[in-house]
């Protein structure tokens, strides 16, 4: 097939870690809009925060309808605001990550965005942090406001990105580029392709057998990122 036209990117563990500072700030923000320490924990990997924080009020024996998500969402943004510092300190780019950026918009017809379970404001943050914000129209992205669902992530940004421009292309020219089988799969429920990146817990096997059209060790082989990108990929299966 053809290249892509848009290219959705994961934002922890494909682009940037935390360093342990957003899980610090979401035990922040849980207690900040519920009074109480946060004591369990739900998995967070390839989920949005609007699930994250449903799963950690059931936890608690709270009820979801007593608790508003944009309360939560703006204590997660204002947290990372203040430990800026503190996440640049602690976190890190992920090897190759700026020079996959900056090499993918200079490919002629090319967006790029983000699909992200994170808030925008958060998203834009930890990029910005690390300096690697500037590539990225944030405009067209798929946040945690949008849906719990990743899938539905994914169609937000495709919306967009067609609004903004008209249908020029379509769901097939879209490109998630993630770390987890979530990613793998919310990419090929809303009908785009995606590739697996082997820089968070899953490795390439795990990516493969999730039905990643193509695995990537990580981002540090730029050729082969632009290759991807620029020449397109058999869908798996």
């Amino acid at each position: 097939m053809s290249g892509f036209k848009l290219v959705l990117w994961d934002v922890d563990h494909t682009l940037i870690a935390s360093g342990g500072v957003g899980s610090e700030i979401s035990r922040q923000a849980f207690q900040r809009v519920t009074g109480r320490p946060q004591q369990y924990h739900p998995r967070v990997s390839g989920r949005t925060e609007r699930a994250i924080l449903a799963e950690s009020l059931k936890l608690h024996g709270l009820h979801t309808a007593d608790y508003a998500f944009e309360d939560y969402a703006y204590a997660l943004a204002e947290g990372y605001l203040q430990r800026a510092v503190e996440l640049r300190e602690r976190g890190r780019a992920l090897p190759g990550a700026a020079l996959a950026l900056g090499a993918v918009a200079r490919l002629d017809g090319v967006r790029q965005t983000v699909v992200s379970g994170n808030v925008r404001r958060v998203a834009q943050t930890k990029l910005a942090v690390f300096g690697l914000d500037r590539h990225i129209d944030f405009d067209l992205g798929g946040y945690a406001e949008d849906s719990d669902d990743r899938a539905d992530l994914v169609r937000a940004a495709y919306k967009r990105a067609t609004e903004s421009e008209g249908p020029a292309y379509g769901m097939g020219e879209l490109l998630v580029i993630g770390d987890t089988p979530s990613d793998i799969e919310a990419a090929h429920t809303a009908g785009a392709a995606a590739v697996g990146v082997a820089s968070g817990e899953s490795s390439e096997d795990d990516l493969r057998q999730a039905g990643a059209d193509a695995t990537l060790p990580g981002l540090t082989d730029t050729q082969a990122v632009v290759t991807l990108i620029r020449d397109g990929i058999t869908r798996a299966g």
